[in-house]
């Protein structure tokens, strides 16, 4: 995701640094090259050696005028090598610096000199935090386009609790790539995907279900936030973590999602229905739990067809994409589906391959359009599958 790219870390002086070398190991685990520069105040709570160490490269610091290694002005060498500035974590102090333009230490010189996309991830106490001040100078730098990663709220080392904690390095990374990973060609565009399985509910306790996991969808979901799509994901019950970012719709039955895909759908330019969604329910469901014993027929009826429906009022220019799995005639029913439910591409995938289906982290799916075209795709990780997804979405929009 990030390789090649040439990421500056800048680290001020905040307790927080510790997470920083942890999130440097990381982004050279996905292929960035990292130099590192370290306010003076910073070089008190992490060693220089410790970021030299982890970067495999030369730390700068606010020694301006030492004698570089090669001739160069140091400062304007590095900002123009940048493909992006990540401030972590970043005092009050810095933020103050940026948004006043001063340039009185190298980190500050950098980011005053660079043209590359800068990212900042506060930390600190949530008094200064919350303070006019430091809220009025993130407001000016966002206006500027400079990303920020919102602190979390929690216990912080000052012994207060509140917002000011610096998110895990996981978080950290997952900015990074949001940041400058991936090419940003949806961006402007509304994504509504589905995932999950709906739950049913019997009585109280009990409910029928599938075996998905949601993994498909998230990866979508995920996929398309990288590339700049506004990203609505509505969710049956899974135990995945919610994307950063994405705006998120829990919902339980199938009647849940019909509500929640048909209020949305009309503001979407691109709704991809990644969910194994019920196709019955209990035609009543129990007020008190059923208690065992003998035979039980529990009647059934039939849930309404949410991607049927979607077909129906599809607006123009509107892409909409369906899943189906089969354990058998794969593709012939998926064509069917295609084009009874007005769809403008089907990914098929079929129960029983090996890496693929349900809970997998990868996933075989050959993808069929309106246009005709049969698009096997091989085993992939189930991000890469959302990537080509996409790929295909912006050749259905004659935008590729």
């Amino acid at each position: 995701m990030l390789k090649g790219k040439h990421i500056i870390i800048g680290v001020t002086g905040g307790i927080a640094a510790y997470k920083t070398p942890d999130l440097i190991s990381k982004l050279r685990k996905q292929g960035a090259e990292v130099k590192v520069i370290m306010t003076k105040a910073a070089a008190e709570f992490v060693t220089p050696l410790t970021f030299r160490t982890m970067s495999q490269n030369m730390v700068a610091d606010d020694n301006m005028f030492s004698a570089p290694a090669v001739w160069e002005v140091e400062h304007i060498a590095l900002a123009k090598w940048a493909d992006l500035l990540y401030i972590v974590p970043a005092t009050a102090n810095i933020i103050a610096k940026i948004a006043a333009g001063i340039a009185d230490d190298m980190l500050s010189t950098v980011a005053l000199a660079t043209k590359a996309p800068m990212l900042v991830a506060p930390a600190m106490n949530t008094a200064m935090f919350e303070n006019c001040a430091t809220q009025e100078n993130m407001e000016k730098l966002k206006q500027r386009s400079i990303l920020f990663v919102e602190p979390e709220s929690g216990n912080l080392a000052c012994g207060d609790s509140g917002r000011g904690k610096l998110p895990d390095t996981d978080r950290l990374l997952y900015e990074a790539v949001r940041a400058i990973g991936f090419s940003k060609d949806f961006a402007g565009k509304r994504i509504l995907v589905t995932a999950g399985a709906t739950q049913e509910a019997i009585d109280p306790v009990r409910y029928i279900t599938n075996h998905s996991t949601g993994k498909m969808g998230y990866e979508i979901a995920k996929a398309a936030h990288f590339r700049g799509a506004e990203v609505t994901l509505v969710s049956g019950e899974t135990a995945l973590s919610v994307p950063p970012g994405i705006e998120f719709v829990q919902v339980i039955s199938a009647e849940e999602m019909y509500r929640a895909c048909t209020e949305l759908a009309s503001s979407c330019d691109v709704i991809i229905k990644a969910a194994a969604v019920a196709d019955y329910r209990p035609a009543h469901t129990a007020e008190q739990k059923m208690k065992k014993g003998g035979e039980l027929t529990i009647p059934l009826i039939q849930n309404k067809d949410i991607l049927k429906e979607l077909g129906q009022v599809k607006r123009s220019g509107q892409i909409l994409v369906g899943f189906c799995m089969e354990t058998q005639n794969l593709l012939e029913n998926a064509e069917k589906k295609l084009n009874a439910k007005n769809l403008d591409m089907i990914c098929a995938n079929t129960i029983g391959t090996p890496g693929a289906g349900f809970g997998t982290d990868t996933n075989t799916i050959t993808l069929l359009t309106k246009n005709g075209a049969k698009i096997p795709l091989p085993n992939m990780s189930k991000f890469d599958a959302g990537m080509k997804i996409l790929d295909e979405v912006l050749k259905l929009n004659g935008e590729k």
